[in-house]
């Protein structure tokens, strides 16, 4: 298994709309970095992934799972970009903010800070721990 940290502006797609969507999940669409696009293409079924509210807030908030792999993304006209489909697993308890990230030594290699306008990107397992240590994680 392999884990991701996923962004989304919360007035676009929030946490509380993946939950809404139930255990069909939603699609992880309208990804035109291509950067990002190749980090979606590597997402395997089962993979777990920070949902990551950018924007507002700034924030870890949750963690999905991605239920299917890398297909054609429908919103994407020239059929270049891929989407992933995803569900909702856990909220944090308490949500880890950007701010909170910066401050811990042991996460300063984390693409979040090195590459802060990547949308889609992997984290390894050393940090997914830290991180979800940070939030006690309920639910």
């Amino acid at each position: 298994m392999n884990y991701w940290l996923m962004k989304s502006e919360p007035d676009v797609w929030s946490l509380d709309q993946q939950i809404k969507s139930g255990s069909m999940g939603s699609m992880w669409d309208g990804v035109r970095n291509y950067q990002a696009a190749n980090n979606l293409r590597k997402m395997k079924r089962g993979d777990l992934c920070f949902f990551y509210h950018s924007n507002i807030g700034k924030e870890i908030v949750g963690i999905v799972k991605v239920i299917k792999s890398a297909f054609t993304d429908p919103t994407d006209k020239t059929k270049r970009f891929v989407a992933v489909q995803v569900r909702f697993e856990k909220k944090l308890k308490n949500p880890v903010s950007l701010e909170n990230i910066r401050k811990t030594k042991e996460l300063k290699d984390l693409l979040l800070i090195k590459q802060s306008r990547l949308s889609v990107m992997p984290i390894d397992t050393k940090h997914w721990k830290i991180i979800l240590n940070m939030s006690k994680i309920v639910k």
